[in-house]
């Protein structure tokens, strides 16, 4: 994992710079860099036109001092609003180097752009009456608003928002690491773009991971379809689902995707569909992973087609209705992976099936459903989330809104198996898939349907080669 990666808890982040101080570094320092660092992309918005920065009493408000005095040497117009007098000694030794002007927090005051440094990533409870409107006051009268670390008035940790009426931001500058409320919902939602400034914590083992853009290797010049992975689709009940996670299937890496139905209806004419007893057709020792679920139905059939795919000694990924139908003794005899995805009523659903009290921020439940079943859990809806048995957590940048529509869940299904078909790991192919699946949104037209979506997938794809 990079360290630009790393998401990291507010007490992993605290304990990765209590290491840099004792190896010589210290809190001014880290300041310093943390600031000015912060400053290039406050510059990138702002240039030379006015900026507004709020300063807290805490060390997030020291970073705010320091953002203001490179803006200032730079040539920028800066002024600091003090919401407070500082209140560490970091903090007014940042603001006793800036040679700006320092207003208190009755002033109106207009601008093109507003630092929000009230409160970091330490705060746990809600903003007071007056500190609350004095941000809302200057959000209100600025064009934009960059928040640095975390927006004030967002718990770290888990994304909540600590009360109402928080702003949106164009821009939120992370500092030293991410942290979950860059990917979570609610907080997610407030954030705007995102954006890291390195201070030189080292990797933490342990440490969650965000998903980025995947480097993947075309097929090697002897490849054939079964070298690069046959996938395995199951139908059901409602076959268009499965044929539009086969047709994703198909542009995202397995070489042969075969779809297993009741009839060939509606398939396009490269989709290959088998009409035999699925018994019979499972049984081929060529077939890489197994999708099923989408379209799968939950009538007696259902089961039957479930337990079937699960007998398959290779990835299998279980989706939509499979979800619904699956308990603990489908999985006791299994040895290869299985690799579920979940919107959150399917989640609730699992959640009860492995007797788990659902408690806890969306990792937290996606971890302990992910230790409980032995499963790779993938949390999937506007804040995804990957979770393995061994504790591997990674979060996904947040995808375009329009995936909110029918079918897109079944894409997202289709390109994780078949990325479990290229042979990578069952993780691996998670985040791999969840991060083509945003890809391929970002390039659609908005208002997107789903068959239009799998077919951007290619594109998507041809992005990390």
């Amino acid at each position: 994992m990079a360290l630009t990666d790393q998401i990291l808890t507010v007490a992993q982040m605290r304990d990765a710079e209590d290491l840099l101080i004792v190896g010589g570094s210290s809190v001014d320092v880290l300041m310093q860099v943390a600031g000015r660092g912060a400053a290039e992309w406050v510059w990138r918005v702002a240039g030379r036109h006015r900026v507004t920065v709020l300063c807290g009493p805490g060390n997030n408000g020291g970073d705010g001092y320091v953002i203001a005095e490179a803006i200032r040497e730079r040539g920028g117009h800066a002024v600091v609003v003090a919401a407070g007098e500082p209140a560490t000694d970091a903090c007014r030794n940042a603001r006793s180097l800036f040679g700006g002007e320092v207003l208190g927090p009755d002033v109106e005051l207009q601008g093109e752009v507003l630092v929000d440094c009230l409160f970091g990533s330490g705060l746990k409870r809600p903003l007071s009456a007056e500190h609350g409107g004095l941000l809302a006051r200057l959000a209100a009268g600025h064009r934009r608003c960059i928040a640095i670390d975390v927006p004030s008035g967002v718990q770290a940790d888990s994304g909540m928002l600590l009360g109402e009426g928080l702003p949106d931001y164009d821009l939120t500058v992370a500092l030293g690491a991410w942290k979950f409320a860059h990917f979570l919902m609610p907080a997610s939602a407030h954030v705007g773009m995102v954006r890291l400034v390195p201070i030189g914590v080292a990797a933490l083992d342990g440490a969650a991971r965000a998903i980025g853009r995947p480097v993947i290797h075309g097929p090697a010049a002897d490849s054939h379809k079964y070298r690069r992975g046959l996938l395995a689709v199951v139908g059901g009940a409602m076959p268009g689902a499965a044929i539009l996670a086969a047709i994703a299937a198909q542009g995202a890496g397995a070489g042969y995707v075969k779809l297993f139905a009741d009839s060939k209806r509606n398939a396009p004419a490269d989709l290959v569909v088998d009409t035999g007893p699925l018994a019979e057709v499972l049984v081929d020792d060529r077939n890489r992973a197994v999708l099923v679920g989408p379209g799968l139905g939950r009538d007696a059939a259902a089961r039957e087609r479930l337990g079937t795919a699960l007998t398959d000694p290779v990835p299998v990924v279980v989706d939509a209705d499979a979800l619904v139908l699956l308990s603990p003794r489908h999985l006791a005899a299994r040895t290869a992976p299985v690799i579920a995805t979940p919107h959150e009523g399917e989640l609730v659903a699992l959640e009860r099936a492995f007797d788990l009290g659902g408690f806890g921020t969306r990792p937290e439940r996606a971890l302990a459903l992910a230790e409980a079943s032995g499963m790779i859990v993938v949390a999937k809806g506007p804040d995804t989330v990957v979770a393995a048995p061994d504790g591997r957590l990674a979060c996904a940048p947040r995808a375009s809104s329009w995936l909110s529509t029918a079918g897109t869940g079944d894409v997202l299904a289709g390109v994780i198996a078949s990325r479990a078909a290229t042979g990578i790991g069952a993780f691996e192919a998670a985040c791999e898939g969840v991060w083509l699946h945003g890809e391929a949104a970002r390039q659609c037209p908005p208002a997107f349907t789903a068959g239009q979506l799998a077919q951007a997938v290619p594109g998507a794809l041809a992005g990390c080669l």
